[in-house]
């Protein structure tokens, strides 16, 4: 089956552009001024040009997305283009904070975060409702705007330190459930494996971002767990789409496939 490479492509002039903007953030100081922004994850800042080295460069790991062809948002050409953009946005957002150290890097940071969550809350509730894109639309702005203002109390949280991080966690747990429904109530067949690796992942990703913090913390080391961090958010997402593009509805399906497909 002939895939559609629009996405991926659109997935990689976004990887370029936001880089590039990003290189020239740091060299140019756009992003601001060092306020230590970001010094909560363990990895000391150096006097150098980007502040936390592996923090930083440990972003490189968010994939773009393989753009199969199916029922999911691969095929709907514009859903598949914009999360595959918005999964790529995560590196360059988080990379912003961990190489500068800056308030607007950290601000980056949290918004490419909210943006991937938006979309997985928006795109589970378009599906549960059988909804189209329009619904997908409303849902996807009203999530990041709740999230941008609970981002922007200025209080100390346990355990998930700040209201932006609570607010990312409450939108993957609310993606997660509607997901559940979605699979229980049936209607069209997916690899659900993906679902559940890609859920795996976060959730080992969550704990090696709480242990390495002060547990496991060597400040001047370059294997930090932060950056582990990354890596597996990456994985997480990269298995998220997948599983959205293995979705199909079993009318699309030969009956001689559907036992594998499921």
């Amino acid at each position: 089956m002939d895939r559609d490479r629009r996405p991926v492509t659109a997935a990689g002039v976004t990887a370029v552009v936001s880089c590039g903007l990003l290189a020239a953030g740091i060299r140019y100081g756009w992003l601001g001024p060092d306020v230590g922004r970001g010094a909560g994850f363990c990895e000391a800042g150096r006097d150098w040009a980007v502040r936390q080295p592996a923090n930083t460069f440990s972003n490189a790991g968010v994939p773009g997305a393989r753009p199969d062809i199916g029922a999911g948002p691969s095929a709907h050409r514009r859903r598949a283009t914009a999360l595959a953009c918005l999964v790529v946005l995560l590196g360059p957002g988080s990379a912003a904070m961990h190489a500068t150290q800056a308030a607007l890097g950290g601000h980056l940071d949290l918004l490419s975060m909210y943006l991937v969550a938006a979309f997985a809350v928006a795109y589970a509730t378009m599906r549960w409702l059988r909804g189209g894109t329009r619904l997908l639309a409303g849902v996807f702005v009203g999530a990041l705007a709740a999230c941008e203002a609970i981002g922007a109390w200025d209080v100390q949280l346990p355990v998930v330190m700040h209201p932006g991080n609570a607010a990312f966690g409450a939108l993957l747990l609310t993606a997660t459930a509607l997901e559940v429904a979605v699979m229980r109530r049936g209607g069209t067949t997916a690899r659900h494996g993906y679902a559940y690796g890609s859920f795996a992942a976060i959730l080992v990703a969550f704990a090696v971002w709480n242990v390495s913090r002060a547990w496991l913390c060597d400040p001047r080391s370059l294997v930090q767990g932060h950056a582990v961090w990354h890596l597996l958010c990456a994985v997480s997402a990269y298995l998220l789409y997948r599983y959205y593009a293995s979705e199909r509805s079993p009318a699309a399906i030969p009956s001689r496939d559907l036992a594998r497909e499921r």
